[in-house]
């Protein structure tokens, strides 16, 4: 067993024993990318990933085409470090999918965040509920490049039809952090609940996430709901 193949088992038995906890930043992309290079030192990997893109975070937010800008990471390593961020936003969902009701803004400001995290583009998706205030399902209608996201109100109007919606729930990121609305996500907010009060439909709420917390616009008085 050579030097770097000792290395590797060292650090597998330490996670099966402790987990994470103890891991440097550096550690942790060295374990995943042992599984997406067979043979080697990825120590100077790990580090030239870390300077490249600032933190381990930023590792794992960024895209495939990204992560293979950086000398040494081929597509199967960009495809593993890629597949991080998405998985956790599955888990995350699965966890908040176990009790789908959404009758408060709490539950809705959870299901919006772990829907949106990591996204580093401004996506837009449409949660339709029933009249117990269940989700029935959500969709993805709108993804555009940083700062540009544009809400078909056709798209939001046949999703809340294709699910039977009694309700819906309109939710975006902000990647750039801050939650606060635009002076277009209000106008596009007032369009889409004029449009859904048209088809005997309520607007609950628009939903936007940022780095660390969500912006309910229907806590902040920018709309009324009625019913």
């Amino acid at each position: 067993m050579g030097i770097h193949d000792g290395h590797r088992q060292r650090l597998r038995e330490r996670f099966r024993q402790e987990g994470l906890e103890g891991f440097a930043p550096h550690e942790v992309l060295e374990l995943i990318l042992i599984y997406a290079r067979a043979r080697g030192d990825v120590n100077p990997l790990a580090h030239e990933l870390l300077d490249t893109f600032g933190s381990l975070k930023g590792v794992l937010e960024a895209t495939p085409s990204q992560l293979m800008t950086v000398p040494g990471v081929g597509e199967e390593t960009a495809t593993l470090l890629g597949l991080m961020v998405p998985v956790f936003r599955r888990y995350e969902q699965c966890l908040v999918d176990e009790k789908l009701w959404m009758g408060n803004i709490n539950e809705a400001l959870k299901y919006c965040q772990a829907l949106l995290k990591g996204y580093r583009v401004e996506c837009f998706h449409v949660l339709c509920l029933d009249t117990q205030g269940k989700l029935l399902g959500q969709r993805k209608i709108a993804q555009g490049t940083l700062g540009e996201v544009h809400a078909y109100p056709r798209m939001v109007a046949e999703t809340a039809l294709n699910y039977n919606a009694h309700s819906v729930i309109l939710c975006h990121n902000h990647p750039s952090g801050d939650p606060e609305p635009s002076r277009e996500d209000i106008s596009v907010t007032i369009k889409m609940q004029k449009l859904l009060e048209g088809m005997g439909m309520v607007l609950l709420d628009h939903v936007i996430v940022g780095s660390n917390e969500a912006y309910s616009m229907l806590q902040h008085g920018l709309l009324s709901n009625r019913e």
